[in-house]
């Protein structure tokens, strides 16, 4: 299967997850805008997410994956099996007692780690305790199952583990449209939601446990125990954890910062969702086929196919979300003005801030889709400091631009500490990508780059006076439908007019996509298992 046909297959699972959660927040904007009971909601939630990427999906599929695939080599399916169910008695363990602890103390950790904003506001605080309460053990799940679908991309199986997050959004949506039926007011949802994410963490787990067992490992619980792979892993792990989930913990820092000023935590939420639909489609896509490509081309010393394996996957990155990130950034606030405004949203006044911070994630997307291409290139060498440490500065400019610009900017000046840190993280795995020789120089790449730049360019001018041209039609007056059409036409027409260009100026040519389609076992990589 060729490396563009397994972006595909990440990419509609992701694309479906998306494309829910998107319905899932116009539901959740109607119902509750960017009240408190948002706010909590988003707040706790962000508990559980922070831990889900920090020790599960960060950690496990930069860690688990090369040490998995290198078990399948030198000892068969029985020696993965085996190293499976030693991670998985460790796992269980730790995941249990860190989740009895968390919960015990949350109240210390929502006054002082997630939302302190809301200690001042007793009903808001107790608010986001309870729902953070109901929500953590959801870690518990996500955790086992971003162990198993790191099994199933090590052995070629994506569709499932891709497809399995689409539960939680669909969850979701049943839940606030029977609340919406029923007419039950912003307390009951918020419970709903919170006990729906914790069902859809079980569903999640039992579609990827069965994937596992479908694709021939069943695996049973060993009491834990500290076997030399094992200590391997957690080695790995912990670097890997904080790097892979080094955007998840700017957000948290975000909201721990935003929960000081009213509203703002839910519009960076609401904001967060639509930012996410290109970064998931592309990035998570990227990050999830190329890890375990890279691995196996690293092991089998096939130096010439890691090179190919990483430019293709920057290559298919730029071409895909530049234009992505111009349209949010000239378009945001038709954008929020069609996804959200009506019912709780729009009796708030919502529209501006939300487009405004939309606006400022467009301009850091091209570098946090990047970070997720650039990262394989030290994890699948098994060096996950290194990545470690850029995160770590990265966080700490984060943190001092959203506290500098917060008091002046409101919400929107997280945003910006967000995008700078991206962009200053991206730049450095680049560059020591490069001083050590682990980054070949692609001219094909490099003229490609200056050109697709440009016609991202020059589709969001034909955006922005197309916007201003059917003001009227994107207006908040204008009929749903009326607003949804041009919107879609507009966005029809801007990506007519990039792809016409990118190719008429030689940023993309035909040749480059047909090899990467037909590219398949023909560089010496190993036949694939077939997917599911």
């Amino acid at each position: 299967m060729s490396l563009v046909k397994k972006f595909a297959t990440v990419a509609s699972g992701t694309l479906m997850s998306r494309a829910l959660g998107f319905t899932r927040e116009m539901f959740m904007a109607a119902a509750l805008g960017t009240g408190p009971i948002a706010d909590a909601f988003n707040a706790a939630f962000q508990l559980p997410n922070t831990f889900r990427r920090l020790f599960a999906e960060g950690a496990f599929n930069a860690a688990f994956v090369p040490l998995f695939s290198k078990e399948i080599e030198a000892n068969g399916v029985e020696g993965a099996k085996r190293f499976s169910e030693e991670v998985f008695g460790v796992l269980f363990s730790v995941l249990l007692v860190l989740t009895i602890a968390m919960e015990l103390a949350m109240p210390l950790i929502v006054r002082y780690l997630v939302a302190p904003g809301f200690a001042d506001i007793p009903g808001k605080f107790d608010m986001t305790v309870r729902l953070a309460t109901v929500m953590f053990p959801y870690l518990i799940c996500m955790s086992l199952g971003a162990m198993m679908a790191g099994m199933l991309n090590s052995l070629r199986r994506y569709f499932a583990a891709a497809v399995a997050p689409v539960f939680l959004n669909i969850i979701l949506i049943a839940v606030l449209a029977y609340a919406w039926y029923k007419g039950k007011d912003a307390y009951y949802v918020g419970y709903g939601l919170a006990w729906g994410v914790l069902a859809a963490g079980l569903v999640q787990l039992a579609i990827v446990w069965i994937a596992v067992r479908h694709a021939g490992i069943s695996i049973g619980f060993r009491w834990p125990h500290m076997t030399p792979n094992v200590k391997r892993l957690l080695w790995l792990a912990l670097p890997a954890a904080i790097t892979g989930g080094i955007t998840q913990i700017n957000q948290l820092i975000g909201t721990a910062i935003a929960s000081g000023q009213n509203s703002a935590v839910s519009s960076l939420a609401y904001a967060d969702r639509i930012y996410q639909l290109p970064l998931g489609v592309v990035g998570v896509a990227v990050a999830i086929v190329l890890l375990p490509e890279l691995s196996r081309a690293l092991k089998s010393g096939n130096m010439v196919e890691a090179a190919n394996l990483q430019n293709r996957s920057v290559e298919f990155t730029l071409f895909m979300t530049l234009p992505a990130a111009v349209a949010l950034l000239v378009m945001s606030e038709p954008i929020v003005r069609l996804l959200y405004e009506r019912g709780a949203f729009a009796a708030n006044n919502s529209t501006p801030t939300v487009a405004a911070i939309l606006a400022i994630f467009g301009l850091g997307l091209p570098a946090f889709v990047l970070i997720k291409a650039f990262t394989p290139g030290y994890f699948a060498r098994e060096d996950t400091r290194t990545p470690m440490i850029f995160a770590a500065i990265s966080v700490v400019a984060n943190v001092a631009i959203a506290l500098t610009l917060f008091p002046s900017m409101g919400a929107p000046g997280i945003a910006v500490a967000s995008a700078v840190a991206g962009w200053l993280n991206a730049i450095m795995l680049l560059a020591v990508l490069v001083r050590r020789g682990h980054w070949g120089r692609d001219v094909p790449l490099l003229k490609r780059i200056p050109r697709l730049v440009l016609a991202a360019a020059l589709m969001g001018a034909a955006l922005y006076f197309g916007e201003h041209w059917f003001t009227v039609q994107l207006s908040s007056a204008a009929h749903l439908t009326t607003k949804a059409v041009t919107l879609v036409g507009l966005s029809a027409a801007g990506a007519v007019i990039y792809f016409v260009i990118a190719f008429a100026i030689g940023g993309a040519d035909f040749g480059m996509i047909r090899r990467n389609i037909k590219r398949g076992n023909a560089k010496g990589s190993p036949a694939p298992v077939d997917t599911e």
